[in-house]
């Protein structure tokens, strides 16, 4: 007789404070992390940083170091972005792509430290598969290693995210998308002026073992400046009134670059990456669905994984996110579409059994300012 259990779900490195303030605790691509705090909620911590400032953890994304001679060169052969388009401390969002299907198997940030050394981001439940393809295509002398657990990552987003970072001691100002190596109280902390809210912001990649150190004052600090902390609930209403791509619903295996409109990661003129075939062949032909947002346009909110039709009745297409907005007050959604279908146009969304008039648009759904 066999019997089979539940996997075992991994813990990040600040999990005991989280329990400590009763977060909601709940699995997160194979990982238990806060989806909200007590004091609020989602929505309470969603207007904290778009009109103040929030402290997320995500230590649960991925980390993996690239390192030899001519790490750059293979990373940018193998990834779909251009990393020539960037010098040493700077960052890049990019692609791994299925060289068969050209699928997405992973999005992730870059850090490009110098020619022979490349920190890499991604998605947590993606790690392994993304180092493990690296790990078979490297070249002899470029070693790819698995970081996953070795870095926990802090992410101070909002427009008061420059004060937070002045009060700690840490380095703040610095362009979109580069990052600055220093030390917190002889701590060394990677500082990357990025984040996944739209707002201005960081986001800080300490050791492992001195996140709880870092988060507990960055924590106390945001508090001074009406922030709070965040969960991956606000995390993810943030991205969505954005229109920024989460894997596993804007992206996969199965969607394309071209189809989820993240073509602009793509260095088309670059002789070789990933999938290169088979996305020029797309991107020559036009892709046969794209992304599009959605606005309700009645009471009611879109999620994933719901038909879209057209007025007509015909089937359009299917949502691949949607949630409530706390800043439009209004339900939005994500959705990949038949070409056919236009900006402006009105779909309807089969929400359990209830027909749900939307218009279509083309996101961000709110206008908001990292500078």
């Amino acid at each position: 007789m066999s019997t089979s259990s539940a996997p075992v779900l991994r813990l990040g490195p600040l999990h005991e404070q989280h329990l400590a303030v009763g977060a909601k605790m709940a699995d997160f691509g194979g990982w238990t992390m806060p989806i909200e705090y007590p004091g609020g909620g989602v929505v309470a911590e969603h207007n904290a940083v778009r009109q103040r400032v929030g402290l997320f953890d995500v230590s649960h994304l991925g980390k993996a170091l690239v390192r030899g001679p001519g790490a750059a060169d293979f990373v940018n052969a193998t990834l779909s972005n251009d990393l020539g388009r960037i010098a040493p401390g700077r960052a890049q969002y990019t692609l791994a792509c299925d060289d068969v299907s050209g699928g997405v198997v992973d999005d992730l940030i870059v850090y490009l430290r110098s020619d022979d050394e490349v920190f890499l981001v991604p998605n947590a439940a993606n790690t392994a598969e993304v180092v493990r393809r690296l790990t078979a295509a490297a070249p002899p002398g470029v070693e790819v290693v698995n970081q996953h657990l070795d870095f926990g990552v802090l992410a101070v987003q909002g427009r008061q995210a420059d004060n937070v970072l002045d009060a700690m001691g840490l380095p703040a100002g610095h362009d979109y998308m580069s990052f600055v190596d220093t030390t917190w109280r002889g701590l060394p902390i990677t500082v990357c002026r990025t984040g996944y809210t739209g707002e201005r912001g960081y986001e800080l990649v300490p050791r492992w073992d001195d996140a709880s150190e870092v988060w507990d004052a960055l924590l106390s600090v945001v508090r001074e400046h009406g922030g709070l902390p965040c969960g991956l609930g606000a995390r993810d209403t943030l991205r969505t009134e954005m229109g920024y791509p989460l894997h596993g619903h804007e992206l996969s295996l199965d969607i394309t670059p071209a189809q989820a409109r993240v073509g602009w990661a793509v260095g088309w003129k670059k002789p070789a990456f990933w999938g290169r075939e088979v996305l020029t062949a797309e991107r020559e032909r036009g892709a046969d669905r794209l992304l599009w947002g959605l606005v309700a346009l009645e009471r009611g909110v879109p999620r994933a994984d719901l038909d879209v039709r057209s007025e007509s009745g015909d089937q359009v297409g299917r949502t691949t996110s949607g949630t409530f907005s706390p800043t439009l007050k209004q339900g939005i959604a994500l959705a990949l579409l038949d070409r056919s279908v236009a900006e402006g146009g009105e779909v309807v969304v089969d929400v359990r059994g209830r027909s749900l008039r939307c218009r279509v648009v083309k996101p961000p759904f709110v206008e908001v300012s990292r500078d």
